[in-house]
């Protein structure tokens, strides 16, 4: 196996160990990739990575899977096996078992049927809290998604017109990730004028009028990783009050940059921003919590919020997104994703924050 995936699973084992586990069935197929190189998408059936302390770890797989050979060792079924049955004759009836998170509970419930007497813990945070902070590996793959991603929003934003609909720029938007070879990480949002007060508003046939506000956020996976990035932009005029909003949601969002680095709580960032859009009279208006963690998929554990207590450590990364959303006019929201460094962060972002008409 190659040492960085070895590395990967001592440090989840040492997290499990620390949890006082000594097993775990891992069924998240990314978090298995991200432990293995191996991808399956399961669908259905099942598919489980065991993870033993003592390094006796065990794939359990279907026959119709095709996978490389890890060095892991194997157990296959068919279809017709009862799989669980299998998997339950291997485990540590001795021990609690840790559980992945998203399991399908027919999986859950008939593995704890076969073992009555084990505890099943939720373990999800033991891979959770390694897969945050990514490895150098990790780091450039994020760089890399991200650079692209700046230059299919600068594509965007010189093709985007007057009389265009949302739904033509989002499979603009998609076209150029086809042509960059890579995908979409989550649907493209573009929101002309009043739209763009939905946060997750779907493109739909709204055509773009002069004087209207453009919200495009938009992301893309390349080789396994993700990127994610909003701009607001004004369609060949800029309303002054429109601009003012605009301003303000940017200096939140570099004031939130500015305080990252090792050792500070995810919620004093989201405080930082929110104060500054609360103090210019639009805490209502700012409804969402500030940003979320990102890597092999676009939203994963963890976020920055008023709640998450926890620490900023080096290697994380995700993303700073505050916004403004006037109901029934217009929204603005300005967001980057940021790699923590040792002593603050690298902005994997690089398109122009600043106010700009276009169209």
């Amino acid at each position: 196996m190659d040492n960085m995936y070895e590395q990967r699973l001592e440090r989840v084992c040492a997290r499990l160990s620390e949890k006082g586990l000594s097993q775990m069935i891992v069924c998240d197929p990314l978090s298995i990739r991200y432990l293995t190189g191996v991808w399956v998408e399961p669908f259905e059936r099942l598919y489980v990575l065991y993870l033993h302390t003592g390094g006796q770890h065990r794939f359990f797989l279907n026959t119709l899977f095709v996978v490389p050979d890890t060095g892991i060792p194997c157990t296959w079924f068919s279809d017709t096996d009862d799989g669980i049955a299998i998997l339950s004759g291997l485990v540590d009836k001795t021990a609690d078992i840790g559980i992945d998170k998203n399991w399908p509970a027919r999986f859950l419930l008939s593995l704890m049927a076969h073992n009555p007497g084990v505890h099943y813990v939720d373990s999800s945070d033991c891979i959770d809290s390694v897969r945050a902070v990514k490895d150098d590996f990790e780091r450039q793959k994020m760089r890399e998604a991200s650079l692209l991603n700046d230059a299919c929003m600068e594509k965007i934003s010189s093709h985007i017109k007057a009389g265009m609909t949302e739904l033509e720029c989002a499979e603009y938007v998609r076209s150029l990730y086809k042509e960059a070879g890579c995908r979409e990480s989550f649907s493209t949002i573009v929101s002309f004028g009043a739209n763009g007060a939905d946060p997750h508003h779907e493109p739909d046939g709204t055509v773009l009028h002069p004087g209207d506000g453009i919200v495009i956020d938009m992301g893309c996976e390349k080789d396994g990783y993700c990127s994610d990035m909003t701009r607001t932009f004004f369609c060949q005029s800029a309303d002054p009050d429109y601009t003012t909003i605009h301003d303000i949601v940017r200096t939140a969002n570099e004031a939130a940059e500015k305080l990252v680095r090792p050792g500070v709580r995810f919620c004093d960032l989201d405080k930082a921003a929110r104060d500054i859009i609360s103090n210019a009279g639009y805490s209502e208006y700012f409804t969402h919590r500030l940003g979320h963690s990102i890597g092999m998929k676009e939203h994963e554990a963890g976020d920055v919020s008023q709640s998450n207590t926890d620490e900023i450590r080096e290697g994380m990364t995700f993303s700073i997104e505050p916004g403004i959303y006037l109901p029934g006019k217009f929204g603005v929201r300005i967001e980057d994703l940021v790699l923590v460094t040792a002593d603050g962060c690298e902005v994997l972002n690089h398109v122009d924050k600043r106010w700009k008409v276009i169209g």
